[in-house]
């Protein structure tokens, strides 16, 4: 007796879109690393979580100069998600120097970008949103507290040189303490975030359990690592 076997689904796969941020270098490349150490000097936690695209349009089709770029750039622990504005002579290519090559993406479309201060010791002011933070918005205040009156939504984002104040429900992502402030905290009336951070220390949702999900919560650092406690 013979059994017929049994039937294989197949595997679905579904489209997803992400925010992320871009990076573009360019020529002469000391003085473009140069900028960029002093931007994060200033803002040491500006990609700390963040999915990032490097644009490599205004560097030419040069396989050698994109591995040195990537090499840099991974030096200083900055991860690059996918590689925009490549030559054709680049399709097809994978690895670079004994190095897996990110994927080559096209079509990017562009967004508001999000400004580094100027200066090392800004003056020091409050932001305050009278209403909700929609998902796809990213509000970044590097030189003061934010206040939020409404909620923060799921796919959205607070960068903040001091505190965050959300009044209502926090679904998105809260950095607080942006410039080098560890006494930041982060105070919200519903907690349901998707990632938090202070100074330089990030949680994600899935390393902060489910106790404290839709109760009002404080976060703050202590000893090196993030706490977080009921308001009530």
């Amino acid at each position: 007796m013979t059994h017929a076997p049994p039937s294989r689904r197949s595997v679905t796969l579904r489209g997803r879109a992400f925010k992320a941020l871009v990076l573009a270098p360019e020529a002469p490349l000391p003085d473009w690393f140069a900028d960029l150490d002093a931007s994060l000097k200033r803002s040491p936690t500006l990609f700390d979580g963040r999915p990032l695209i490097l644009d490599i349009a205004a560097l030419g089709s040069d396989p050698d100069v994109l591995g040195k770029v990537l090499a840099d750039l991974g030096a200083r622990r900055i991860r690059i998600l996918g590689i925009e504005g490549a030559a054709a002579t680049l399709a097809g290519t994978t690895m670079l120097d004994g190095l897996a090559l990110p994927p080559l993406l096209v079509n990017g479309r562009p967004t508001l970008g999000i400004e580094i201060p100027k200066d090392a010791e800004p003056e020091t002011t409050s932001l305050m949103i009278e209403g909700s933070v929609r998902s796809g918005q990213s509000i970044t205040h590097p030189t003061g507290d934010v206040t939020v009156m409404g909620s923060v939504a799921s796919g959205a984002e607070i960068l903040a040189g001091g505190s965050i104040h959300v009044y209502g429900a926090l679904r998105g992502r809260a950095i607080a303490g942006a410039a080098r402030n560890p006494r930041a905290r982060i105070y919200c009336r519903k907690f349901e975030p998707e990632l938090l951070g202070i100074d330089r220390l990030v949680r994600t949702a899935e390393d902060m359990g489910t106790t404290l999900r839709g109760k009002p919560v404080q976060i703050w650092l202590d000893s090196g690592s993030i706490k977080m406690a009921t308001l009530d």
